[in-house]
């Protein structure tokens, strides 16, 4: 059982993979399930789901709607509040690993 603390940067952690793949362009749900694994990280869609909810509602991103093999499939694309969050994320996780690494 990870604890608080854990469940809080691994949280954070996550939400900048996310900012950082949808900069890059859209992404959906079960596509970042699958890059989040790549990288190790176990995330359940009761998880990722509420994520992506929290950080379109915080504005940094924003979702839309598009018809894919005949089901809707939801989008979410970075904002320009959600690309000056991880510009100073990245600056944080870049002084944060010179000092700990």
């Amino acid at each position: 059982m990870k604890s608080f603390i854990e469940k809080r940067i691994f949280q954070g952690f996550v939400c900048i993979h996310i900012l950082h793949h949808a900069q890059k362009s859209p992404v959906y749900g079960s596509q970042m399930m699958e890059e989040l694994s790549s990288h190790g990280y176990k995330i359940s869609p009761g998880t990722l789901y509420p994520l992506l909810h929290s950080l379109e509602r915080e504005g940094l991103l924003k979702k839309y709607e598009e018809k894919v093999a005949g089901k809707i499939r939801k989008y979410y694309a970075v904002t320009d509040l959600g690309e000056s969050q991880l510009v100073k994320a990245k600056v944080y996780l870049d002084e944060l690993a010179g000092e700990v690494m």
